[in-house]
């Protein structure tokens, strides 16, 4: 499964990459900001997107806009991580098209069963 991660803080990439791929066995594509996961994930097709809620110039919320607005990438299932992990925000983002909400800090041993276990939900 190959995993696109979109988040502004590289220590989080480093940290979701590592257990991604090492614990997790995935193939894992990063970019550093919202338009750059929008075009990685056009041309990369993932299997399904981590996305970080708080960036700069193009949050997470605008971020999924965009990609449902992508005949390329509309159906890729995209799976928040986010800080604030209020009932009404997680409610809120599976209404865009979230397919679930992971929140930070997240524990790198159980991610990828933590993912796993929202696409098959």
């Amino acid at each position: 499964m190959r995993v696109l991660i979109i988040d502004d803080e590289e220590d989080t990439r480093q940290i979701a990459c590592m257990s991604l791929s090492l614990l997790g066995g995935l193939d894992v594509i990063e970019a550093e900001n919202g338009q750059d996961g929008v075009n990685k994930a056009a041309v990369e097709q993932p299997d399904v997107i981590l996305l970080d809620m708080m960036m700069p110039m193009m949050d997470g919320p605008s971020t999924l806009e965009a990609l449902r607005s992508n005949e390329r990438t509309r159906n890729i299932p995209v799976i928040f991580l986010t800080a604030k992990a209020m009932t009404t925000e997680i409610e809120r983002l599976k209404r865009m098209g979230a397919r679930g909400v992971l929140t930070k800090p997240f524990d790198p041993t159980v991610l990828a069963n933590q993912m796993r276990a929202i696409l098959e939900g």
